[in-house]
C-alpha cells in the first residue's frame, strides 16, 4: 500500500527564498493576487508610466525641430491629434477588454491556432522586449548624454559614457529588487518635480516670445518662404510626423501595468469595472498633459532656438528645453532642470520593467518556454537588467543607435493594438467600430512602414529579439517536456465507479494504454488478447482501458477531464491532453494518491526511428508512449517504489 499523503522538506539558500519569495503558481502572473502587489490609486500608477511617457520632453522637441525644421509645431499638432483621437481610444478600448495587463497581445493570442498561435505570440513577445528593453537602455544612455553635456561637470564625465550607463541601469533594477511600492513612489515624486519644472521652462518660453513678438514673424516668413502653400504644409507635416512617433510611446506600458491599478471594492478578477475605469482615467490624464507639453514646448524651441543648435553638436541637440533653461533661467535653474530630466530619463526604464515584469509571467511559463521561476519578480528584474547591459555594451551607450529599434518597437505594438480592437468591432458588429479603429490602423501601419524604411536598423534589432526569444523559448519548451504539465484532474462519476470497482475486486488496478481508432467491441477485444498474451495477464484478471486524445499539443499545462465509457462489455477511461505520456502519468499518479494502490499501465512496443518519435511527441504530443511515461513518472517521483508500474511488452 502506498501512504495517500506524503510530505518532504525542502531546503533552500536565504537568497533562493528571497529571489522567490514573490512567485505563486497562477497563470495569470505575478500581480493578479492582492498580497503579490498592493493596489495603487491610478495617479500614482500614471506616474509610474510616465517616467517614459513625459520623460520625452527631454529629446522630443530637438527631434522634431530637426526632423520637420520650421513645421516642427504644425508636425507636433498632427501627433497630437494622432495620440488623443488615434491611440487614446484605441489603448482604452485594450483596458476595456484586457483588463489584466496583457494588452492587446491576449487580444491577438487566440488569432492562430496551434502552433502558429504560439508563434506569433512569440513575434509579438520580440517587439514587446524590443520597446521595453530599449527603453530601459535608451532612456539610461540619454540621462548619461545629460551629464555629459551639462557644462558644470562635462569634463569630468565626458568619455565614460558606457561605465555611467551601467550604473543607471544597476541602479534602477536595486529599485525594483526592493519592491514596487518603492518604484511608485519614487516615480510620483520624479514626475511631479518633473512637470513642474518643464512648466516653468515653457511658461518663461511663452513669456520671451510674448515679449518679442518678432520671433514670430520670423517664423511664419521662413515657412512662407520655404513652402508657400499652406496645404504642402501640412501634407509635408504628415510625412515628417512619423520621425516625432517617440512621443507615442507611453501606452503600451500604460496597458501593461493595468494591474496595479486599484479599482472599486465590487470588482472582481472576471470583471474589474473600477479598475478599467480607473484606467481609462490614467490613459486619458497622461495624454491630455503630454499633448499639452508637446504643442508648447516645440512651439517655443522653434521660435527660440537657433536652427544651427539643433544639429548633431549643438547645445540643443537633444535637449531642447535644457538650452532655454539654461539660455533664460540661468545655469543654476538650468542644472536643477538638467538633474531632474537626468533623473526621469533614468527612472523612464521603471514602466518598461513593470510592462515586462507583468507580461512575460504571463504567458512565457504558461507556453512552457520558460522555467516556473520567471513567474517570480526578483529573478526576471536581474535576467531582464543583464540584458539591459549586453544591449549597452553592444551599442556602446549611443542613443541614436537604439533610436530606430526604440521607435520600432514602439510603433509595432501600436499597430497590433489597433488591429487587435479593429478585430474586436468586427467580431461584434460595430460597424462603426470598424471603419473608425480600421481608419486608425491604417494610419500606424503606414507610421510603421515609414519608419522601417527611414531607420531599418531598428527591424534588424527587432528581429534579433524576436530570434533570440524564439530560441530560448523552444529550448525551455524541449527542457520542460518532460515535466507532468497537468494542473488539475477531474473525474466523473462513471470513471470512479470503474476504479472503485477494480479497487474493489481485486485490489490491484490494470489499464491497458489504447490508441483510439474505431472505438468498436472488435478493436477492445483484439487490444486485450494481444496485451494479455504479451504480458501474461491471467485472464481472470480484469482490466480498464485508458485512452489519450491530443487536443492542441502546443499547450504546456492544461486541466484533464476524466470519463469512463462502456462499449459492450469494455469499460474506457477516456481524456484530451496536450501530451499523451504526460497525461497518462498524471492520471496514474492520481489514482494511486486516490485509492493507495499502485496502478499498473501496459503498453506496446514501437518501431522506427527514435528522432523522429521525439520531435513527434514535442510537435504533436505523441511518439513513444512508454518510454516518456516512465520518464515523466520518475521526475514527478522520485522514490521508485512510489511510482506506477510501467509494462511494455510485444
Amino acid at each position: 500500500m502506498v501512504k495517500r499523503s506524503r510530505s518532504a522538506t525542502v531546503h533552500r539558500s536565504r537568497l533562493a527564498h528571497w529571489l522567490l519569495e514573490e512567485a505563486h503558481t497562477s497563470k495569470e502572473g505575478p500581480y493578479t493576487k492582492e498580497q503579490a502587489h498592493p493596489k495603487h490609486p491610478w495617479w500614482q500608477v500614471m506616474c509610474l508610466t510616465g517616467v517614459d511617457y513625459f520623460s520625452t520632453l527631454g529629446y522630443q522637441p530637438g527631434i522634431a525641430a530637426l526632423a520637420a525644421g520650421s513645421l516642427s509645431p504644425i508636425a507636433t499638432l498632427i501627433l497630437v491629434l494622432l495620440t488623443l483621437f488615434g491611440a487614446l481610444p484605441i489603448y482604452r478600448r485594450v483596458a476595456q477588454m484586457s483588463p489584466h495587463g496583457e494588452g492587446s497581445i491576449a487580444m491577438l493570442e487566440h488569432l492562430l491556432s496551434w502552433w502558429q498561435g504560439k508563434l506569433f505570440v512569440l513575434c509579438l513577445l520580440g517587439f514587446v522586449a524590443t520597446d521595453f528593453i530599449i527603453t530601459i537602455t535608451l532612456s539610461a544612455a540619454d540621462a548619461t548624454a545629460h551629464i555629459v553635456e551639462n557644462p558644470i561637470v562635462s569634463h569630468v564625465f565626458h568619455g565614460h559614457e558606457v561605465p555611467i550607463t551601467l550604473i543607471l541601469v544597476a541602479l534602477l533594477a536595486a529599485v525594483f529588487l526592493r519592491g514596487f511600492r518603492e518604484a511608485i513612489g519614487l516615480a510620483v515624486v520624479l514626475v511631479g518635480v518633473y512637470l513642474l519644472l518643464n512648466l516653468i521652462v515653457v511658461g518663461m518660453g511663452v513669456s520671451q516670445v510674448i515679449q518679442q513678438p518678432i520671433v514670430i514673424d520670423n517664423w511664419r516668413t521662413a515657412l512662407l518662404t520655404e513652402r508657400g502653400n499652406p496645404l504642402m504644409m501640412l501634407a509635408i507635416s504628415a510625412l515628417l510626423f512619423p520621425k516625432l512617433a517617440l512621443g507615442l510611446s507611453g501606452f503600451e506600458t500604460g496597458a501593461a501595468v493595468m494591474p496595479l491599478v486599484k479599482g472599486k471594492p465590487g470588482d472582481t478578477e472576471e470583471h474589474p469595472k473600477g479598475r478599467i475605469q480607473n484606467t481609462h482615467k490614467l490613459l486619458t490624464t497622461a495624454a491630455l498633459i503630454m499633448s499639452f507639453f508637446l504643442i508648447t514646448s516645440s512651439f517655443v524651441t522653434i521660435l527660440l532656438i537657433p536652427a544651427a543648435e539643433f544639429q548633431p553638436g549643438g547645445r540643443a541637440s537633444g535637449r531642447a528645453l535644457a538650452y532655454l533653461a539654461h539660455q533664460y533661467l540661468g545655469n543654476g535653474f538650468g542644472t536643477l532642470y538638467d538633474l531632474s530630466t537626468i533623473s526621469i530619463l533614468w527612472f523612464a526604464g521603471a514602466s518598461a520593467m513593470a510592462g515586462l515584469l507583468n507580461i512575460v509571467p504571463r504567458y512565457l511559463p504558461r507556453y512552457g518556454m520558460a522555467p516556473d521561476w520567471a513567474r517570480a519578480t526578483r529573478p526576471l528584474v536581474l535576467v531582464f537588467t543583464l540584458i539591459a547591459f549586453v544591449v549597452t555594451l553592444l551599442f556602446k551607450a549611443n542613443v541614436e543607435a537604439q533610436g530606430g529599434a526604440y521607435a520600432t518597437g514602439v510603433l509595432v505594438l501600436m499597430t497590433s493594438a489597433a488591429f487587435a480592437v479593429t478585430l474586436a468591432a468586427h467580431r461584434h458588429g460595430a460597424k462603426r467600430g470598424r471603419i473608425v479603429f480600421g481608419t486608425i490602423t491604417l494610419v500606424f501601419i503606414y507610421t510603421t512602414i515609414t519608419n522601417i524604411i527611414e531607420r531599418p536598423e531598428g527591424i534588424r534589432i527587432a528581429a534579433s529579439f524576436i530570434g533570440a526569444i524564439i530560441l530560448v523559448s523552444l529550448v525551455s519548451r524541449v527542457w520542460r517536456s518532460t515535466e507532468l504539465r497537468v494542473e488539475q484532474i477531474d473525474m466523473d462519476e462513471t470513471a470512479r465507479r470503474f476504479i472503485a470497482e477494480e479497487e474493489a475486486n481485486q485490489g490491484m488496478i490494470r489499464l491497458i494504454a489504447n490508441r483510439l481508432t474505431v472505438g468498436d467491441e472488435a478493436e477492445y477485444r483484439a487490444k486485450e488478447e494481444e496485451v494479455r498474451e504479451d504480458n501474461h495477464i491471467p485472464p481472470t484478471d480484469s482490466v480498464l482501458f485508458l485512452e489519450i486524445q491530443v487536443a492542441d499539443a502546443s499547450e504546456f499545462a492544461e486541466k484533464i477531464r476524466l470519463r469512463g465509457v462502456e462499449v459492450g462489455n469494455y469499460r474506457i477511461l477516456r481524456a484530451q491532453g496536450a501530451a499523451v505520456p504526460n497525461a497518462i502519468a498524471a492520471i496514474l499518479l492520481y489514482i494511486r494518491d486516490q485509492t493507495g494502490e499502485l496502478p499498473h499501465v501496459y503498453f506496446g512496443w514501437i518501431e522506427g526511428n527514435p528522432i523522429q518519435y521525439l520531435l513527434r511527441f514535442i510537435l504533436f504530443g505523441e511518439g513513444d508512449i512508454a518510454v516518456v511515461t516512465r520518464e515523466v513518472l520518475r521526475k514527478a517521483e522520485r522514490k521508485p517504489q512510489h511510482r506506477p508500474v510501467i509494462h511494455v511488452g510485444g
